[in-house]
């Protein structure tokens, strides 16, 4: 899609208004209700312009609405504002809207009840239906909307496949020919090891060329069409993929250990496995993200007086800095910097990149006091804080490291779907790793972990490794 970064802002933008606006008017309306039937039947004497002039009906009506959009985009509405299915947009739409109408009841309408219970339910219904009804209508006709643009082609998927052989000439022509509402405008091929130019006319490219090609042609999305299905090879191509940041999507014929997470978004079109998204629903990931964020500050308030304490250890302890500051790979595959205590001796590195083990010489008495307690990753809430870690994930390891886990076990490469975390599943079940053996074997349960993805496995795993280290035994 042609300026795709611009349509899709300009697109959610436009979701959030209309939602914003019709709940302004549902509620408002339902405040004309309340007057009719709650405040009338107390016997109150004021008239109706009063009563919606009044104060608290004034900020309730500004603060209410923008406290709903909240709550819609917590859903995960507003992550994918194209490619909506309207039954899916319908039970998002209700079960959002049911969620505000007891927030909404519990927090400033239950003095408002009139001891008549037929009255309260009567309440409820009536503000449920003004919230859904007109949040309802905006968002079909401004997904009507959209779906007309589509069918007349004026947006476009700038699309990208992997691969140039008959097989992927067969799903370009299916592309071509399918009645999809999406319009995928596939600018080339790529072409794989081994894979020869195709003489049909269309635009081909050799594989060290993807990264280019992308970025020239704006890409939107990449379609993987590999001649031969082999993981290893899937997840080597991959492995170059994510950091670009495009959806990757191979076709579902293409049988695969790790297709298993099938996703559905166009069910008119072709449909394609998403190899870049995790095995978790837009509420879910909402939800986990904010959930981050709350834990990271609150833990940085909280525990402020013992961060500047373990700081002032470290510092006394050796000579060196505070912060041990190491480069990592996280999600998509991009570098970012990590942030711990410093546990061990400010050379502790200087013949090259090593594993620590439990007796390792180069951790200081008091590295051995942070590390058994897990202190030392204390500074890694500032990392989830801005986004390069989340609070549960596969832990981050160096690129020294990722190769050589890579050659052992290509899998490896498919927990870049997903944010790092503080504490892993590997951490709780293995613990640390000391060789890369035992890297590759930890690495089995982040695998583990992308297939059952969930709030509650989080909370699982975040609630055991609280539990380690209170008892001072690892993680």
């Amino acid at each position: 899609m042609k300026g795709r970064n611009f349509s899709v802002a300009a697109q959610r933008v436009k979701y959030v208004a209309v939602d914003f606006i019709m709940t302004s008017l549902g509620f408002f309306a339902f405040n004309i209700f309340r007057y009719y039937v709650l405040v009338l039947s107390r016997g109150d004497i004021f008239d109706l312009f009063y009563f919606l002039c009044s104060g608290k009906l004034i900020v309730e009506q500004i603060v209410v609405p923008v406290c709903i959009l909240g709550i819609y985009w917590l859903s995960g509405y507003y992550n994918h504002p194209f490619g909506k299915s309207r039954v899916d947009e319908l039970n998002s739409t209700l079960m959002s809207a049911l969620v505000s109408t007891l927030i909404i009841f519990l927090i400033l309408l239950i003095n408002d009840t009139t001891g008549v219970k037929a009255k309260d339910y009567e309440t409820i219904l009536v503000l449920f239906a003004l919230l859904a009804v007109p949040t309802c209508c905006g968002r079909a006709m401004l997904t009507a909307a959209t779906i007309r643009h589509l069918r007349r082609k004026h947006w476009k998927y700038n699309t990208l496949i992997v691969g140039n052989s008959a097989k992927s000439r067969d799903v370009y022509r299916r592309l071509k020919e399918h009645g999809s509402v999406w319009v995928y405008d596939v600018v080339g091929f790529i072409r794989l090891d081994q894979e020869k130019q195709v003489s049909d006319g269309m635009q081909s490219w050799a594989w060290d060329d993807v990264e280019r090609v992308c970025a020239e042609y704006d890409v939107d999305q990449i379609i993987l069409v590999p001649q031969k299905i082999r993981d290893a090879d899937i997840i080597r191509i991959l492995s170059r993929l994510f950091p670009l940041g495009i959806p990757v999507k191979i076709a579902p014929d293409t049988l695969s250990y790790i297709t298993g997470n099938i996703k559905l978004n166009d069910i008119l079109g072709i449909p394609f496995i998403d190899l870049t998204s995790p095995r978790m629903s837009e509420f879910q990931k909402n939800v986990k993200r904010t959930f981050d964020v709350t834990v990271s500050i609150l833990t940085m308030i909280v525990l402020s007086p013992a961060l500047v304490a373990t700081a002032i250890a470290v510092k006394l302890s050796s000579p060196g800095p505070v912060l041990y500051c190491q480069e990592r790979i996280g999600k998509g595959r991009r570098p970012f910097i990590i942030y711990k205590f410093r546990s061990m001796r400010a050379d502790a590195e200087k013949e090259g990149p090593q594993l620590s083990s439990d007796n390792d010489n180069r951790i200081t008495p008091w590295g051995k006091v942070m590390r058994k307690y897990r202190i030392d990753e204390l500074p890694q809430f500032w990392n989830v804080l801005r986004g390069d870690m989340s609070l549960v994930g596969p832990r981050p390891e160096r690129e020294f490291f990722i190769r050589q886990i890579v050659r052992r076990a290509p899998y490896y490469g498919l927990i870049f779907q997903v944010r790092p975390g503080v504490t892993s599943w590997g951490m709780v079940q293995y613990g640390y790793a000391s060789s890369v053996d035992a890297m590759v074997e930890r690495s089995r349960y982040d695998l583990l972990y992308l297939n059952n993805m969930s709030l509650s496995t989080d909370v699982k795993i975040m609630i055991h490794t609280v539990k380690t280290i209170i008892d001072g035994v690892g993680v």
